[in-house]
């Protein structure tokens, strides 16, 4: 008899992830029937999706407010079908500021909840740690530190590895775009704003700012844009515009094209987020920005646990859990292990960014030895296979019997 799965899948990402596990399923012959809140790639898996949760993939307080009355509703719709279908289990990903209330809902029901890709309790308010204990049967864990931070805090957490690598893994790049992209007489500075439309509103102008000041040292490198969707094409162009450049000054801009632009690029600046895996797996020198508020910028200061923003510099971290948190410095010794300078920041640090990008572009020696210090940490953690490893485990939790030979 097929077993309903209910997934509640809220990020872009996150529905690439839900696409990976349901097609890990189908590798094994699963008879598993996936339903829920999800996204267009979940769909093409064949998820009967309920409502697809990544048009409402917000950040910041003030989107979040004016959204909750569709979130509530969509709570509702959750526990309705909870007690009118009962499906056999719940997969949740990422999207914690919604999951947890169906996670609870799901448990009030006595259904059991996977959470694949737990969320990061253990960088920000730790207390959370105490809702996953609650309501959460089986944690998978994307992080190699986290089953053990997790058991220790009485969640029953497995360690599965990060599934944005079976993505990368398994990508086929543009070749003629990177080769029509790649010239070494004039490098290639790839600008990431971000997947989120807040986010692009908020770091591609100090970008720009950082690019005026690179073109100006380096004047003949090239700069392109990687544009998530094609909504930020107009922002992105709005944006330079009020930067002041003419047609022609700009950086060009593409859609769909991230891979490739990351592969041709000499160095990247990028907008913090799992990106950060992406440049890794490509061993690309980047530096991070990720501007806030001056609120959200003192509130992150109370609740951050953890010395970095960016995963990558997370993996490398000497000390997971300082009792002092402070920001990146480029000039403290601390930070000399860091392979993404990162900038959690209210303020203008476009001096900062092009800082590095110059030393990137100016300096092969330099750029070359941080390669290697990525390609390093890339060999250790950036391996395939957590999709297949997380389906194996909920389908052994649920009694399903699979065809181990198909799958391999």
């Amino acid at each position: 008899m097929a077993k309903t799965i209910f997934f509640s899948v809220g990020e872009p990402s996150g529905d690439l992830h839900g696409a990976n596990l349901i097609r890990s399923f189908q590798r094994r012959g699963a008879d598993v029937r996936a339903v829920g809140f999800g996204g267009p790639r979940m769909a093409a898996e064949g998820a009967d999706l309920l409502f697809d949760l990544t048009q409402l993939a917000v950040m910041g307080f003030i989107e979040v407010f004016w959204k909750l009355p569709q979130f509530f509703r969509l709570k509702a719709l959750a526990e309705k079908y909870f007690a009118e279908h009962r499906p056999d289990a719940v997969v949740l990903i990422d999207f914690p500021g919604f999951n947890w209330h169906i996670a609870k809902v799901a448990k009030k029901h006595g259904i059991p909840v996977f959470y694949y890709g737990t969320p990061q309790v253990w960088g920000w308010a730790a207390w959370r740690v105490k809702k996953l204990r609650a309501y959460v049967d089986h944690a998978l864990c994307k992080l190699p530190f986290e089953e053990a931070w997790l058991r220790e805090r009485g969640v029953n957490a497995t360690y599965v590895g990060h599934p944005y690598f079976d993505e990368l893994h398994s990508r086929v790049l543009d070749k003629a775009f990177i080769a029509e992209h790649c010239d070494p007489k004039q490098p290639l500075v790839t600008l990431l704003p971000g997947s989120r439309t807040q986010e692009v509103r908020n770091n591609f102008r100090w970008q720009l700012e950082a690019m005026k000041k690179v073109r100006r040292r380096v004047p003949e490198a090239r700069f392109a844009v990687a544009a998530f969707k094609e909504k930020h094409v107009a922002m992105a162009e709005e944006a330079i515009r009020d930067a002041g450049m003419v047609r022609g000054e700009g950086p060009t801009i593409y859609v769909g094209k991230t891979p490739e632009l990351i592969e041709a690029a000499t160095c990247c600046v990028a907008v913090s987020g799992s990106v950060s895996l992406e440049l890794l797996h490509h061993a690309k020198p980047t530096v991070i920005l990720y501007h806030v508020s001056r609120f959200a910028y003192w509130l992150q200061s109370v609740f951050r646990r953890v010395p970095y923003i960016t995963l990558v510099n997370l993996l490398t971290a000497p000390e997971l859990f300082p009792d002092k948190v402070g920001v990146y410095d480029r000039r403290d010794s601390k930070d000399a292990h860091v392979l993404m300078p990162e900038y959690l920041t209210y303020e203008d640090k476009s001096d900062d960014l092009a800082y590095h990008a110059v030393q990137w572009l100016n300096s092969e020696a330099a750029r070359a030895q941080l390669v290697e210090r990525m390609t390093t940490l890339k060999q250790q953690v950036a391996v395939a296979g957590a999709s297949e490893r997380a389906a194996e485990y909920v389908l052994r939790e649920l009694g399903v019997a699979t065809d181990v030979a198909k799958a391999a």
